[in-house]
This record gives C-alpha cells, structure tokens and sequence, in this order.
C-alpha cells in the first residue's frame, strides 16, 4: 500500500474508545483533528506522549482540534492507562489493526537484532475537510505537542 501523504483524504474509521462508546473520524468532519499513533499503554515514552497531549488539551480545543490517540491496547488497558495519568485526551483501541494499517503505521520494526510488528510513532493532522495537513513520523516525545498545537493554529 502506498504510504498516505499530505493532500489525500485520511482514511475514515470507527473504533471503541476509552470511557465506553466509540470514536469515528466522519463525525468529527468540519473542524481539525489530531491523531497520534502510539506504540504501547504504560510505557516510558507512550506515557510522556499522551501526558503532553493531555498538558495542552485546553489550547488545543481552543483552536478548534480534537485529539485521539490510538494503539493496539484494548479499551480496558486504555481505560487503566487513562484513569492512572489523569488523561483528558481520547483513546482509541484498534486491536484488528484496521485503521493502524490504512495510515501506514504498522510496521516491521526492529530491536536488538530482533524484528516484529509494531507501531511506528506518528501524528497525523487531519484538516476540517478531513484531509491529512501534516504528517510527523518516528516521533521524538519532547516538544511534539507543542510542534503539534502550532500546525493546528496554523490551519
């Protein structure tokens, strides 16, 4: 599959969320919406990543955005994530790996020598026309949201 760029329509989907109830991209049309792919619930760098998000939720809803973060995780480990860093933002479980796979982040990775499927740390900043605005891969945590938030001000 060829890998989504900015300019093409994000792929639609809908998916459970933390909470109970579910999350679609199509009814979230008409105003920007940031999504983060992550890697695991509870880790070093998935923690700090949606602490940052959560740390600047407000300036983000005032500019209009929303922000869903998505994994692998199941609702339940997304809810226990939530709940244990006080976390405002939305998150979404795509254990079928569905929606990971139409925006290109589920890849072969590689760690000491061993390769297995994962998650490849990204933003995508989908447009109120629901077009993708912007794409960060391989995600370095400290000052992306705040890199984030200032693409979102600048729509």
């Amino acid at each position: 599959m060829a890998e989504l760029t900015v300019g093409d329509q994000a792929p639609d989907f809908t998916l459970p969320r933390d909470g109970g109830g579910s999350v679609s991209l199509s009814t979230l049309r008409g105003k920007p919406v940031v999504l983060y792919f992550y890697p695991k619930d509870d880790t070093s760098g998935c923690t700090a990543e949606a602490i940052a998000f959560t740390g600047l939720a407000e300036e983000f809803s005032k500019a209009g955005a929303t922000i869903i973060g998505m994994s692998p995780d199941s609702v339940k480990s997304h809810d226990k994530f939530a709940g244990k860093h006080n976390l405002s933002i939305v998150l979404a479980s795509d254990e079928e790996k569905t929606a990971l796979s139409a925006y290109g982040v589920w890849k072969e990775k590689s760690m000491y020598g061993r390769t297995y499927m994962g998650v490849e740390r990204t933003t995508v900043l989908i447009d109120s026309e629901g077009r993708i605005a912007a794409i960060w891969r391989k995600v370095k945590v400290p000052g992306h949201a705040e890199a984030v938030l200032n693409a979102v001000r600048a729509l």
